[in-house]
Parts: C-alpha cells; structure tokens; sequence
C-alpha cells in the first residue's frame, strides 16, 4: 500500500518469534525473514528499482558536493543498506533519514547505524519515496532511474524549503538544468556523474 510506514526495530529479541530456535538459525535469516514477512504483511509493494550499492568513495563525493555540515537533515530516498545517512552522521554529525519500500534493507540500514554507533542520529522508514515528506530536508540525495526521478521532482520542489541541496547519483531530473555536474572514476575504475541542484522556491511539475 503506498506511504503506507513499516517500524522495524533495529535488534529482534528471539522471544518475538518463538517458531525459532536461536542455536539452529543464523540471527541474519531470522532478520531478513521478519522483514520479508513485515513486506507481506504491510502489502508493501514491489520496489521500482533495484538494490545497487553506491560505493563508498562515491558516497564521500555526493556530500561533500552537497557540502554536508553538522546543522544538515539528509534525507536519501531509496537508502537501501543505509549508508549515505550512516556517512552524514558519522563524518558530519548530521542528522539523517533514510527511505526505502523495501523493509530487508530497512532492517539491515538500522543493524549497520548501530554498528557504526549513530543510531540516535538517524532514522529508517520503511515507505513508498513517492509518499515521503521531505520538507525538512535540507540535503535530499537521489540514486533512482530518470523516471523516478521525475516523478519526484514536484514533490522536491513544492517541499524542500529554497535553499535544500539535491545530489543524484547517474540520473538527472529531467529538463531541470543541474548548477553542478561531475563525472570522475571511483576507486574501482568506474567512472560516475553526480549531479546537483538547490531549491529555489520554483514549483517544477
């Protein structure tokens, strides 16, 4: 159901699902399991793009393009295992919020916060990114398709209060002329374009 939110809790105590034994199960497929089951029950509908990780060295590139300091709210839509939030807070001390339709990657977003020890500075939500509000951002970081992109530009550009950074990984926003645009290689050899945009109070449909 769209924008319809999922909690799911970053540790799951063994006593929440007694068809499990705890010495025959891995405490990895006994997460993902509740997720998937959370995905069923809250008929949460299939993501529209898939999981790709943006490597690390990327993730660096993306705030330092958005100039992320420590007063910032980072809002990455389709946040997948959460690292871009995760790289905020720790780095920046930012806060940050991270969306995602599907409630495994939420799950492992909340397990990888609290290993990196900044799970008070960041929250996950389990949503549809097309119903997310994000007009308390002021960094909204994008790694979606063309058309998704678009379809989110007039909901960007109603909400985000002029002034708001958005960064896009690959893909730009249709006809809206990104102010920065770099294409670099990442550690690995492949090359990247990131993109960048700052509200500016201009409704796009």
């Amino acid at each position: 159901m769209r924008g319809r939110s999922v909690e799911i809790p970053s540790l799951i105590q063994p006593k929440t699902c007694r068809t499990f034994s705890t010495s025959r199960y891995n405490p990895g497929m006994l997460t993902a399991a509740i997720a998937l089951f959370a995905l069923v029950s809250a008929q949460v509908r299939i993501p529209d793009v898939p999981f790709l990780a943006t490597p690390d060295d990327v993730v660096d590139r993306m705030l330092d393009m958005a100039k992320v300091g420590p007063g910032d709210v980072v809002y990455d839509l389709g946040c997948g295992d959460g690292r871009i939030v995760i790289a905020a807070a720790r780095k920046f001390g930012a806060r940050g919020v991270g969306v995602d339709i599907n409630p495994v990657r939420v799950a492992e977003a909340n397990e990888n916060a609290r290993k990196a020890g900044v799970e008070n500075l960041v929250t996950f939500r389990v949503q549809d990114v097309m119903e997310t509000d994000v007009s308390e951002a002021t960094v909204v970081t994008l790694y979606m398709l063309a058309e998704i992109n678009v379809k989110l530009r007039p909901r960007l550009t109603v909400q985000l209060r002029p002034g708001a950074r958005i960064v896009s990984h690959t893909f730009g926003i249709g006809d809206w002329e990104p102010e920065q645009v770099v294409t670099f290689k990442d550690k690995m050899g492949t090359m990247r374009t990131l993109y960048r945009w700052t509200a500016d109070g201009k409704i796009r449909p």
